[in-house]
C-alpha cells in the first residue's frame, strides 16, 4: 500500500507598516541548519486551529506583536529538498502556505520569542529584495510582491469545520 502524500500546512503573516513615509515589512531572523535566515513570521498550523488563528499565534510567538489577519494574500506551494547525512534519500517536504495580511496590534515588550528566533526586524521592500541569499524560503519574496501588487482575498474563502476545534491532542 502506498503512503498518502501530505504536504505540510504553514501560515505566514505579511505585515507592512509606515515609518515616516517609508513602508517596511516585519520579518524574523532565525537560526537554521543553514545559518541565520530571514522569513515572514510563519509556522506550522497546529491541530485544533484555523489558518487565521494559526497565523495570529505564530506572529505573536515569533515577533511579540499581536496580529489580526483580515485578508488572504495567497495560497502557495513549494518543495524543499536537502541531503541527509547517512541516508540515500533526501529530505523532501512540500509546504502549502496560507499567507495573510491584516492589522498589527500591540507589541508585548519583554516577551520571549520562539526557539531559534533571534529577533524581529523591519525591512523595506528593496532591502528584502537585496537579501534573497538570506531568505529561508523563496515564498518570502513572492508573498511580499503579491501583497505589493494588491492581492487580497476575503478570509471567508477559508472554512474551518467545527470538527477541527473538537480535536483532542
Amino acid at each position: 500500500m502506498m503512503n498518502r502524500w501530505k504536504p505540510s500546512v504553514t501560515v505566514a503573516a505579511v505585515i507592512a507598516k509606515d515609518f515616516d513615509g517609508v513602508q517596511k515589512f516585519l520579518l524574523v531572523e532565525e537560526e537554521t541548519r543553514d545559518g541565520l535566515k530571514l522569513n515572514n513570521p510563519a509556522g506550522h498550523l497546529d491541530p485544533g486551529e484555523s489558518p487565521v488563528q494559526g497565523c495570529a499565534r505564530e506572529t505573536l510567538e515569533e515577533t511579540a506583536w499581536h496580529f489580526t489577519p483580515t485578508a488572504l494574500v495567497g495560497v502557495y506551494m513549494s518543495r524543499f529538498e536537502r541531503a541527509v547525512p547517512g541516508q540515500d534519500e533526501p529530505l523532501d517536504i512540500t509546504y502549502l502556505r496560507f499567507a495573510f495580511c491584516g492589522e498589527l496590534g500591540a507589541h508585548v515588550a519583554g516577551q520571549a520569542l520562539d526557539e531559534g528566533i533571534v529577533r524581529a526586524v523591519w525591512l523595506t521592500a528593496d532591502e528584502i529584495r537585496a537579501s534573497t541569499a538570506m531568505h529561508r524560503s523563496p515564498l518570502l519574496l513572492t508573498c511580499m510582491e503579491d501583497y505589493l501588487a494588491g492581492k487580497r482575498y476575503p478570509v471567508e474563502l477559508l472554512t474551518t469545520d467545527p470538527s477541527v476545534y473538537a480535536r483532542k491532542n
